[in-house]
């Protein structure tokens, strides 16, 4: 209601010669306005549309008129009786409206004043007295003229109730006039003065700061309390604006002080910078203008660039604005857009270097030395995306850094471990404080090169949660079809990764996405030998050691025996890390002594070994072990290289259940359950006695229970541990197996395959039985490897028993699983009444 009486305001505008203050707000007593308000109205009258306002009984309003039509009908409606029907228009912006287009309530009103303005057009002062009804339309030319009916409205309130309402109109709406800067404070005085409830209602509507629709709303409510009700809503809003702008206004004047007060102490900041010969804030954009000219930026970051040093320039430095810009254009102008490493390709000196740094690895060097060949012939090959895949301390990170250093490339490296947050992969937008981008635009600025060498550390921990998933990130990353326009959303310009060479490492392929896991090149790093292992100490780890402990290569010896038994007795690991580890602890001894004033040189040797690293931690269990019936040793695959796994079966008088322990997984479980199924068939080729199954419960549980275990390679390890228990016949103690069974009696194939024949070298066993369409993965072995490790194949269990299993029986089955008739009738009883067929499993 900011605009409020403005029409008394144009009005006198307007007319110069229409002073009479009183006649533009009539000061009606009730009797005045009710004599106004219910006259005689002609049958027909002439209807002028109004475009903007509704005219209501009693105010006064000017109206300018221009269109042909409504001057014709004010020239003869003026030269007879002054009295026209005004209604107002549905549309304001129709400038021929038609008979549908009007609203159908409209107000008789009287032509005051006539003015002629220079223009042609004609300004009419007019004063509403009733309401009508159009019913029908008469004529449409030279102007509208219908046929109307009287639309009285109605006063319901009486007495106490109706000064009330008047008082509340009253208060609230002098509120409005005080509050409003726009409103003429005459006009409070005007509507305390107005004593006729129905004129003083029609006075506020007319100049209620809604919409045309509103107003009309308003005219065609016939009872006064509900249009005192409807007009109290329209005011109790405008209030609550105009209260909320007042508050604005002095916020924002106080903010405009404080902007003002800034500005002039920065002014003069910036004076006295440029009178100390120190870069002003002008210099700064020149400067980053300088920068963008001298950068070759392709077209799309040259522009934006442009655009933003532009807003950079009209905006002030107190603004927050401006850092958020500045840091923006810095880092388009930071990062390397065409700056590339000269590529080193001479092949034999990138197999120098990475001999120099790893011991053995042959897949993964020959893998680099043919992208080098093929970018030496083709040099726009794009970058292969690779994945060193295998257990800790084998050396997959430092892996990356000679690979890098073997390109002549920069390198830089992060940890996606732990990551949860899309946005560290591609950042954040610009709308958050603080906001930067994702770490594959940070690793390009760290190398200030194109074509670096960037390892994605444990690619295969990244997590996800309600921050989005950041291995969906890396798809775009790691897809050498897409990564030449990668877009990150800091800086929402495309960056070609294209040139990037990603290596990924990993421990475990299972948690890694298959989308993923497709895009990268997957190279296996298989654990290390006891041979590789003490080369690798040889030539890394022990001049590593020496050096980083403050001792010469002259002080301290240790002997090829000793660096065995530190690996096979202290150590149990497939790759280097704890073996590092022991042997500076006997660098940290040595340097003890030494400090001590005992020169050496120092000769470490078996003898001495406990001396420094104390009792041997790792022993041969495998022969203790397998001492009883239903123990057998089979071989497992972790993400930390392979292992030794015991399974032990017992028996105990029962009613033939099956009770499996040790936190197995449930496809370790169903192996137990195809191994009972498959011994029962042949229970009498290996004269198993009948009551062995049926009065005996079996318990089978494999040891490091607090170890979750599954996988369906455990099938030939149980099924030799049952068999042995129920024929009472020993697993022969230096020799271990792995497989797949099936019902038919067949041995599938299994994985990590290297990795289990590793583990059963480093655990002393003699004998391993394998799978036989395995026998390929045994091929890519070294035989030095293997050495004495003799290696046996099957294809199915039948004879599997008899490798397996000593000849001859601790105890005959048949005296060992012999029970009495007592027992067998109260087992029975029981069994019957349980309501129990066949053998039950229970999982504990």
């Amino acid at each position: 209601m900011k605009d409020m009486f403005k029409n008394m305001v144009n009005f006198e505008d307007i007319d110069d010669q229409f002073d009479d203050f009183e006649q533009a707000i009539p000061l009606m007593s009730e009797e005045e306005e009710k004599a106004l308000t219910e006259s005689e109205i002609p049958d027909e009258l002439p209807i002028l549309p109004l475009k903007n306002t509704v005219l209501f009984p009693g105010v006064v309003v000017p109206i300018t008129v221009g269109r042909d039509r409504s001057l014709e009908l004010v020239k003869e409606a003026y030269e007879s009786d002054k009295t026209i029907g005004v209604v107002s228009q549905k549309n304001e912006e129709d400038e021929d409206p038609g008979t549908k287009d009007l609203y159908e309530i409209g107000t008789v009103a009287q032509i005051l004043k006539l003015i002629k303005m220079p223009d042609g057009s004609k300004s009419i002062v007019i004063q509403g007295k009733t309401t009508f009804k159009i019913d029908e339309f008469l004529q449409k030319e030279p102007y509208f003229k219908a046929k109307v009916e009287p639309y009285h409205q109605e006063m319901d309130l009486e007495g106490v109730e109706r000064d009330a309402s008047i008082r509340s109109v009253k208060e609230t709406a002098s509120k409005i006039v005080n509050l409003s800067p726009n409103i003429p404070s005459e006009a409070s005085i005007a509507i305390n003065n107005i004593n006729s409830p129905i004129f003083l209602l029609n006075f506020i509507s007319s100049n209620l700061n809604v919409s045309t629709a509103d107003k009309q709303e308003v005219l065609e409510i016939r009872t006064f309390s509900t249009r005192m009700e409807r007009v109290m809503e329209f005011l109790n809003k405008e209030l609550q604006v105009l209260n909320l702008s007042e508050e604005i206004r002095t916020k924002v004047k106080s903010d405009i002080d404080d902007q003002q007060r800034d500005f002039y102490l920065r002014q003069q900041m910036k004076a006295i910078q440029e009178a100390l010969g120190e870069d002003g804030e002008h210099q700064e954009v020149e400067k980053l203008r300088k920068r963008a000219k001298e950068k070759n930026l392709p077209e799309e970051a040259q522009e934006t660039v442009e655009k933003e040093i532009t807003r950079l320039e009209r905006t002030p430095n107190s603004s927050p604005n401006y850092g958020v810009i500045h840091s923006y254009i810095e880092w388009i102008l930071d990062l390397p857009w065409d700056s590339y490493s000269e590529d080193n390709l001479d092949l034999k000196n990138a197999q120098k270097v990475l001999d120099e740094d790893h011991y053995g690895l042959d897949k993964v060097k020959k893998r680099i030395i043919e992208y080098l060949a093929v970018l030496k012939l083709k040099s726009d090959m794009k970058a292969p995306i690779l994945c060193f895949y295998g257990p800790p301390g084998v050396g997959k990170t430092s892996l990356g850094k000679s690979i890098a250093r073997a390109l002549n490339r920069k390198f830089d490296r992060f940890s996606l471990g732990g990551i949860h947050d899309e946005a560290e992969i591609r950042g954040h937008r610009r709308t958050y404080i603080g906001a930067l981008p994702g770490r594959i635009l940070r690793s390009m600025k760290k190398t200030e090169t194109a074509n670096p060498v960037i390892m994605l550390d444990e690619i295969d921990k990244v997590g996800s949660d309600y921050r989005g998933d950041p291995t969906s990130a890396l798809l775009e990353v790691l897809d050498p079809e897409q990564n030449d326009s990668f877009t990150d959303n800091y800086l929402e310009l495309e960056y070609d990764l294209s040139k990037v060479l990603f290596i990924a490492t990993a421990n475990s392929l299972d948690t890694i996405p298959a989308p993923l896991r497709d895009r990268m090149e997957i190279i296996n790093i298989s654990g290390y030998t006891l041979q590789e292992k003490a080369q690798i100490a040889k030539e890394h780890l022990i001049p590593k050691q020496i050096k980083e402990n403050g001792l010469s290569k002259d002080q301290i010896k240790l002997t090829h025996q000793a660096l065995e038994k530190i690996i096979d007795e202290y150590t149990r690991e497939s790759g280097v890390r704890s073996l590092e580890r022991q042997i500076g602890s006997v660098c940290r001894g040595v340097a003890a002594k030494i400090a001590k004033g005992e020169e050496g040189p120092h000769t470490v040797g078996v003898n001495e070994l406990q001396d420094y690293l104390g009792k041997r931690k790792y022993f041969s269990e495998v022969a203790e072990r397998t001492k009883v019936p239903g123990v057998a040793t089979g071989l497992a695959w972790t993400p930390y290289g392979g292992d030794i796994l015991f399974i032990e079966a017992s028996v105990s008088k029962g009613s033939g259940k099956l009770h499996i322990t040790g936190q197995l997984g449930d496809v370790m479980k169903e192996s137990a359950m195809l191994a009972m199924s498959y011994l029962k068939a042949h229970s009498d080729e290996l004269n198993i006695p009948e009551d062995a199954f049926k009065y005996w419960d079996l318990h089978i549980h494999v040891p490091k229970g607090a170890v979750p275990k599954d996988g369906p390679s455990a099938g030939v390890s149980i099924f030799s541990a049952i068999s042995s228990i129920f024929t009472q016949r020993k697993v022969k103690g230096t020799l271990a197996m792995t497989g797949e069974i099936t019902l038919r009696g067949l041995v599938l194939p299994v994985g990590g395959i290297k990795e289990k024949v590793l583990a059963a070298k480093r655990s002393g066993i003699q004998k391993v039985l394998l799978p036989g369409k395995n026998e390929k993965d045994v091929e890519e072995i070294d035989k030095d490897v293997l050495g004495d490790l003799e290696v046996q194949y099957l294809e199915r269990m039948d004879p599997l028993l008899d490798i397996v299993l000593e000849d001859e029986a601790v105890v005959n089955p048949a005296e060992r699983f012999k029970v009495s008739e007592q027992y067998k009738s109260q087992n029975g009883k029981v069994t019957k009444d349980n309501d129990s067929s066949g053998e039950t499993v229970v999982m504990e």
